[in-house]
């Protein structure tokens, strides 16, 4: 087998059914990471979403018998909708993530892959693959960075030439023993604008983050968020793009090359106030093809009620009333507790006394006493 030629196939393959960029990286462990992992576990970085086994993380051999090559491929995303949201006063609206922009990029990713596996095993029948986007094992950034997708950037992100950072990564780990390409040179240099730009200083430095204090992580816990990051959410319902937009490298960078990836404005920029309403099935009938809906509508609505403690929109107290004395989620009340203090006026205050009165958990007791402070 002519693997060199096989090789070339596979790229021009790839360009045909929409893979914007891909790269040949050995399956040997990544003993770099390996320390790196460690240490982010030695320091409680980790986010807890992650695969935990370190050495699954880092060892190809563990997942697949027989693993030489891992092709990863990366896809770029837009970084401006084509279509914009119209706003009215007084409507305050939530954001979405550019990485939760149209579809859900793991289906994207997956099926570009299983076209891939198709075209390899039509013309290698015995080659093993395993394909795995995000949710895998392995450090897709690793695995760009590896095979010459990118460099990883100080803000952890892989950073490609063509596309910036507005890319999403998957990888498929092949028993076939492709040459694997180089590495890309780290262009960083000096600047530290995302390291600067974050804004509850979760970057810890150049390639280190504690996603314990990122922003991006806080959206998709289901408890309550710290008191010290509420602020720094502001109208953000799922994700942080603040590390992204402040580099360099994505300035001017907007690709539209993927109908699936186009943002729905009304689904990723959507009003507030509704979606404290939502029932489970109202909420994966609006919300459900995004990415952004993997941990259910409890996250969502929860920082939906920030936002609107943000924008300090009176025509909200109602609704955060509502949610106040209704809804069975303790998380719900006690931080529509918190946004009623920070909204203020005298509705909220005799709101939050009467809920005093009746309420049973402890923590939205601890919140409603907060929001309490915030109107002395």
């Amino acid at each position: 087998m002519d693997y060199d030629k096989l090789k070339q196939e596979i790229i021009e393959y790839s360009q045909v059914i929409g893979i914007d960029k891909i790269g040949f990286a050995s399956a040997s462990t990544f003993d770099e990471l390996k320390n790196r992992l460690l240490r982010q576990q030695e320091l409680g970085y980790q986010s807890g979403f992650e695969e935990p086994d370190i050495e699954k993380r880092t060892n190809p051999a563990l997942l697949m018998e027989g693993a030489r090559t891992i092709i990863s491929i990366a896809l770029a995303y837009p970084s401006k909708m084509s279509k914009r949201v119209v706003s009215k006063k007084g409507q305050r609206r939530g954001l979405f993530a550019r990485a939760s922009w149209g579809l859900d990029y793991h289906l994207i990713l997956k099926e570009r892959l299983s076209k891939l596996e198709e075209f390899i095993k039509e013309r290698v029948p015995e080659a093993k693959c395993k394909p795995m986007v995000d949710t895998g094992e392995l450090s897709d950034r690793a695995v760009a960075e590896r095979a010459g997708i990118g460099w990883s950037g100080k803000n952890c992100a892989i950073i490609t030439p063509e596309f910036g950072s507005y890319v999403y990564l998957g990888e498929m780990i092949t028993n076939l023993p492709f040459v694997p390409d180089e590495p890309m040179e780290d262009r960083c240099g000096d600047c530290n604008k995302c390291i600067e730009a974050c804004p509850t200083g979760a970057l810890v430095q150049g390639g280190q983050i504690n996603a314990q204090r990122c922003i991006s992580f806080l959206t998709q816990t289901k408890d309550f968020v710290p008191d010290e990051f509420r602020d720094k959410i502001g109208n953000r319902l799922y994700g942080c793009d603040s590390c992204q937009t402040a580099c360099p490298e994505n300035k001017g960078r907007n690709f539209h090359f993927h109908e699936e990836m186009e943002a729905e404005p009304e689904m990723v920029k959507p009003l507030l106030k509704p979606l404290l309403q939502l029932s489970n099935r109202q909420f994966k009938a609006s919300f459900g093809t995004l990415a952004g809906a993997w941990r259910g509508k409890r996250p969502i609505q929860r920082n939906a009620i920030i936002a609107l403690a943000h924008f300090k929109d009176e025509t909200a107290v109602d609704d955060l009333v509502d949610v106040l004395n209704h809804d069975p989620q303790p998380v719900l009340r006690g931080t529509a507790a918190w946004a009623l203090g920070k909204i203020g006026g005298e509705k909220a205050k005799q709101e939050l006394f009467h809920a005093q009165s009746k309420e049973t958990d402890d923590e939205v007791l601890k919140e409603i006493e907060k929001g309490l402070q915030l109107l002395d």
